[in-house]
């Protein structure tokens, strides 16, 4: 029980069941008891810890890869390097040391970071102090009369989600209500929804489909910047392309747990449909590819026998087991995809192909 499940169990007594994007957004984002605005929750004494976490390779590969694309576009002379959920600021402290020697890309960089969590925005400013960063609550406030290089990495499965299940006469909307005094999770009546109709004929009655309205509207305000003034984003995240089924789910001290059960005290998370935002972008997109065949492609393997070089014993365990745990397909190689989005007749980011 929380203070915040309060707080929506009154709001829906009031004025009838949330949408799970509605529910999301009060849960993540509530200005008093929010997961993301009253806490940190990455690391180990966190509920999560994400790759830049894991080791700095992740993001080393990643911002030499940026640079080449920068490259690739002509080295212009000034230019937006972004981030969508800069967490701690560990990857982009990581990307700018590894770039650091790639003659002018420091200096053309103006860096943006997208971050809507206070205590969030007080560890980026003091990981990345030297470089002073603007800060954004949205994608859309980015510059828009620059090139722009981004990357988000475990952004978008955070963003809301809607449900609907399919029957035999429309779609069913899947809603957080109250069923004798607790959050549970109900539906509607079915209806046809024009949004999903691309859906109806490549799925089955009692299929269960997930949009994200705000996923691809990101897409899109990136894909705009990119396609009027040149550069290349990298989407990394767990998901699939255009798949079905449940994947809404809630994770608190590193252990999966119920979405309704501690709202505001669990982060909320679902697959990210790259499909929708490879659809939702005006210009060109790389093929989905798995994270460990990216950043194998970028040299990771390399760089993981330099930095062994120099360690022994319990720490050149954990560096081996950190490169498995970012690669290998029974870890994180195959569960994390790379989207990448470039201008109309540009070559892809490294790592991916056209």
């Amino acid at each position: 029980m929380t203070a915040l499940r309060d707080i929506i169990a009154a709001q829906i007594a009031r004025t009838g069941p949330l949408t799970i994007a509605d529910y999301m957004t009060l849960c993540l984002l509530h200005p008093e008891h929010g997961y993301y605005t009253t806490g940190n929750p990455l690391g180990a004494a966190g509920d999560f810890v994400t790759a830049p976490e894991i080791s700095q390779m992740f993001g080393e590969v990643l911002g030499l890869g940026l640079a080449q694309s920068w490259l690739d576009q002509g080295a212009p002379t000034a230019f937006v390097l972004a981030e969508l959920g800069p967490g701690r600021g560990t990857l982009m402290a990581d990307i700018l040391r590894a770039t650091a020697k790639v003659p002018g890309f420091h200096a053309a960089a103006r860096l943006h970071l997208v971050e809507v969590a206070p205590k969030l925005r007080a560890e980026q400013a003091r990981a990345l102090a030297a470089r002073s960063p603007a800060w954004h609550d949205s994608a859309d406030a980015l510059p828009d009369d620059l090139p722009l290089f981004l990357v988000a990495n475990e952004f978008f499965d955070a963003l809301p989600i809607r449900q609907f299940l399919k029957d035999d006469t429309g779609w069913r909307e899947r809603m957080v209500g109250l069923a004798e005094g607790q959050l549970a999770f109900g539906l509607t009546q079915p209806s046809r929804i024009a949004t999903l109709e691309p859906r109806w004929n490549g799925t089955a009655q009692g299929d269960l489909v997930e949009t994200c309205g705000a996923g691809a509207a990101i897409a899109t305000a990136i894909g705009t910047r990119i396609a009027r003034n040149g550069g290349s984003a990298l989407i990394v995240d767990y998901g699939h392309w255009a798949s079905t089924g449940d994947t809404f789910q809630a994770v608190r001290a590193h252990d999966k747990t119920d979405p309704l059960a501690s709202p505001g005290a669990a982060d909320l998370t679902a697959h990210v449909d790259f499909a929708a935002l490879a659809g939702a972008v005006p210009c060109a997109h790389s093929p989905m590819t798995a994270q460990g065949v990216f950043l194998e492609r970028l040299g990771i393997a390399q760089r993981a026998q330099a930095l062994a070089a120099g360690l022994d014993g319990e720490r050149l365990s954990a560096h081996v087991a950190a490169h498995r745990r970012l690669t290998h397909p029974e870890e994180m190689g195959t569960l994390f995809q790379i989207l990448g989005f470039f201008p109309q007749g540009a070559a892809p980011p490294p790592g991916l192909d056209p």
